[in-house]
C-alpha cells in the first residue's frame, strides 16, 4: 500500500488519482479519511494528478497514541506525502479542518504551494466566528443517532438528503479510536493562524456555502479579508458539504481559478 513517513515516523496513507497536469492535493475535514472526496474527486482527475490522504489517526494511516495532532503538524504530514511522491509544488484545496491545515502549509512552506483554495474553513482563534450554542447542543446530544442526523443536516440540504440517504463519507471515520477523535477535535479547536495569514503569497480562493451553520459563513469573509488579494465565492443555499452537494458549481469554479493562477491571470486586489 502507498505510505509516506512523516517527520516523526508516522505512516501516512495516500492515493494518487489521475496522471497528468499540475498536482492537486485535496485535504479532508476533521476526523475524516480521503473518502471525504469520493464524490467530487472525479471532477478533478481528468485534468490533474490528484492526491488524497488519510489524516493521522484515521483510515489506513497510523494513529499515534500521543498529543502529536495539530493543524500545523498535520501540514507536515502533507509535506511528507509531497516529498515521498517527488512533488516540489502543488495546488492545495483544503476544506473544513483541511482548510486550516492548508493555511499552515501555505504559511510555513510558501514555495511548495502554487495556488490555494480554502473551503468551508476559518482562521481560528478569537477572531473566528464560532457555531451557535444550538448547533453545539445538537451535535453533543447523548442519542448518537440523533447527533449523526444533526451532523448530516448541517452538511447537506433536506432535498439532497431525501435523494441521497447515505451513507455519507463526510460524517466522520467510524474506525477512529476515541483518543484520535479527541485529538482531531483538539487540533481543529486550537487552530489560530490569524496573525500569519497576511504572509500567504499563493493566489487564494475562499469558497463557502451561504447557509453553512457548522462553520459559519462569516468566516469566509474574515479569511478573504486577511489573505492578501484573496477572492471569495459564496455558493447560494449550500451548507458545509458544498463541494459534494453543489459540485456542479464548486468544482468548475475551483478548476477555473486554478487555471487562471497557472496562466498568471490572477490579479490581487
Amino acid at each position: 500500500m502507498p505510505y509516506a513517513t512523516s517527520f516523526d515516523a508516522v505512516e501516512i496513507y495516500y492515493e494518487v488519482r489521475g496522471s497528468r497536469g499540475i498536482p492537486l492535493i485535496l485535504l479532508a475535514g476533521q476526523a475524516n479519511t480521503h473518502h471525504w472526496w469520493d464524490v467530487a474527486c472525479p471532477d478533478f482527475e481528468g485534468a490533474r494528478r490528484v492526491v488524497v490522504l488519510d489524516w493521522r489517526g484515521t483510515g489506513r494511516s497510523a494513529a499515534p497514541d500521543d498529543d502529536s495532532y495539530s493543524t500545523r503538524g498535520l501540514a507536515t504530514d502533507v509535506l511528507a506525502v509531497m516529498d515521498h511522491l517527488g512533488i516540489d509544488r502543488a495546488d492545495v484545496y483544503g476544506t473544513s479542518m483541511g482548510g486550516r491545515v492548508a493555511q499552515w502549509l501555505a504559511v510555513d512552506h510558501p514555495s511548495r504551494v502554487r495556488a490555494l483554495v480554502l473551503g468551508c474553513t476559518s482562521p481560528g482563534g478569537t477572531h473566528s466566528v464560532e457555531r451557535s450554542a444550538e448547533v453545539r447542543r445538537a451535535l453533543s446530544q447523548p442519542d448518537a443517532d440523533a447527533a449523526q442526523r444533526a451532523m448530516a443536516e448541517l452538511m447537506y440540504t433536506p432535498a439532497y438528503l431525501a435523494r441521497h440517504p447515505g451513507p455519507h463519507h463526510t460524517l466522520g471515520d467510524p474506525t477512529m479510536s476515541n483518543h484520535a477523535r479527541r485529538q482531531h477535535l483538539r487540533a481543529s479547536a486550537r487552530h489560530d493562524a490569524w496573525d500569519v495569514l497576511p504572509s500567504i503569497i499563493a493566489p487564494t480562493l475562499v469558497v463557502h456555502g451561504s447557509d453553512d451553520r457548522f462553520n459559519p459563513t462569516a468566516n469566509a469573509e474574515l479569511l478573504a479579508g486577511r489573505i492578501p488579494g484573496a477572492r471569495m465565492h459564496l455558493i447560494p443555499q449550500a451548507r458545509h458539504a458544498y463541494f459534494e452537494e453543489f459540485r456542479s458549481t464548486a468544482s468548475p469554479l475551483v478548476l477555473e481559478f486554478l487555471d487562471q493562477a497557472r496562466l498568471g491571470q490572477f490579479s490581487r486586489r
